[in-house]
């Protein structure tokens, strides 16, 4: 009953008349019961007064200490089709065994003597590009050739220019020659004419003059004439001169031009040689690819594509490994508020999951089945489930770690720090707050240095 109404209950009933009153209202028992509350109280007085050690505890599992140690998946880069497995899973491989073969899915790819076929272009290109060089080759010997013809025809007219300007120095010199002849026969005749007015001559040497006159008057036109020809030659040779270069600018011109042409399509037949040969070697390193192999010593854990025929995208995961050779280690994580109390170099006891274990979280030197480790590495950002992620490996100084852990099983770890009061550590409980905070020894930091 609650004995919550004002009428008393045990005022009304005599309770001396059960035998069950006279065995617990009896008055010895209560001095027993004092004394024992009295040393259950020192005894938690003093308890309170024994060293406790703080810790962080913390979850995680085994993992490996390097990265090229832990468990890995094989993806294709390339999309195929599976066509035969060579290992089962739980088979132990080496590096470089073959894992299976796969055939092409791309139509582009379904020829069986793609490469072969790749190999006859890139040679029929390459007699392209020599058909080309020596093409390139004739068309600069011709240019060559023209060039030469070129200077020749020039000399030559140049030759012809200077004999007409010699010419026309000669007739000049004969016209002068004709004009002074003539001269001398008009005073000639003027004198034989007033010689035979005077009786001194006869007629017939007037004449004879006369004759001699209009010879030189003859002679003195035909000069002029022989004079304008040589001055015309000239003009000629001058003219054969511009056309020579004329002509031989037009073949040069053309024959470079056809000369840049096979030059053009040389160099676009290297291009696609070039082009070819990194087609064709890319077709060799893909045929390489149809056959998925061991990238290190390992065991095959799991078949990710099962059957014969299964048709996969490039990077789809193929079959999962675990490499034969590892050193163990831990991967645990602690609360933000705690990741300060972690350094490198610290002790932290580890009880392994399947291994039986007496833990005594605040003494830890009384605690049985635990393992030590070492911290290695701390996470500087946090972790998808709100945690900084720390990781472990066996303490050299303790006794190693079991043969038959393996990667992936949990882990549960307690990170040592400072002895304190028991009842300092409950206020701390009870009020929330962090473990004491503090700096690692100087010991601790060589170690971390080691």
């Amino acid at each position: 009953m609650l004995n919550i109404s004002p009428n008393k209950l045990n005022d009304k009933v005599d309770l001396t008349r059960f035998k069950a009153s006279h065995k617990v209202f009896h008055r010895r028992h209560y001095k027993h019961f004092n004394r024992f509350l009295m040393a259950f109280a020192i005894i938690t007085l003093i308890i309170l007064f024994l060293p406790w050690t703080q810790n962080i505890s913390g979850k995680g599992f085994l993992t490996t200490l390097s990265p090229d140690q832990r468990p890995q998946t094989i993806q294709s880069p390339i999309p195929g089709r599976i066509e035969n497995w060579y290992v089962r899973e739980g088979d132990y491989v080496k590096v470089g065994d073959t894992i299976l073969f796969m055939s092409e899915v791309k139509n582009e790819y379904f020829d069986p003597r793609l490469i072969e076929r790749t190999g006859q272009q890139i040679d029929a290109k390459n007699m392209a590009v020599s058909s080309y060089q020596e093409k390139v080759r004739a068309l600069q010997t011709q240019i060559g050739a023209l060039q030469r013809e070129q200077q020749l025809k020039l000399e030559q007219a140049r030759n012809k220019l200077m004999q007409a300007g010699l010419k026309v120095k000669s007739d000049s010199i004969d016209l002068e020659a004709a004009k002074t002849n003539i001269t001398i026969a008009e005073r000639q005749y003027n004198r034989t004419t007033q010689l035979e007015e005077e009786g001194l001559k006869a007629v017939t040497d007037v004449e004879e003059k006369r004759l001699k006159l209009q010879e030189a008057q003859a002679k003195l036109i035909s000069q002029e004439n022989k004079l304008l020809a040589s001055r015309n030659e000239v003009i000629n040779a001058q003219v054969e001169i511009s056309r020579v270069q004329a002509e031989y600018t037009d073949k040069v011109s053309k024959a470079q031009s056809d000369l840049f042409t096979a030059q053009s399509s040389q160099f676009d037949s290297q291009a696609q040689v070039t082009k070819l040969e990194n087609e064709y070697a890319n077709y060799e390193r893909r045929s390489e690819m149809y056959y998925i192999r061991a990238p290190q010593e390992g065991f095959v854990n799991k078949m990710l594509r099962a059957g014969i025929g299964e048709t996969f995208k490039e990077g789809d995961e193929l079959v999962s490994i675990m490499p034969s050779r590892y050193d163990m280690a831990v991967e645990t994580f602690v609360e933000p508020i705690d990741l300060p109390l972690i350094h490198k170099g610290e002790k932290v006891r580890i009880q392994f999951d399947g291994w039986p274990a007496i833990i005594f979280s605040g003494w830890p030197n009384v605690s049985f089945g635990t393992y030590g480790g070492v911290v290695v590495a701390i996470e500087t950002y946090i972790s998808p489930n709100g945690k900084y992620r720390i990781l472990l490996a066996p303490d050299p100084e303790d006794h190693p770690w079991p043969q038959e852990l393996r990667v992936g099983s949990g882990a549960n770890t307690i990170a040592l720090l400072e002895d304190v009061p028991i009842w300092f550590e409950l206020w701390r409980q009870l009020n929330g707050f962090p473990p004491n905070y503090y700096t690692p020894t100087e010991g601790a930091q060589m170690t971390s240095k080691k």
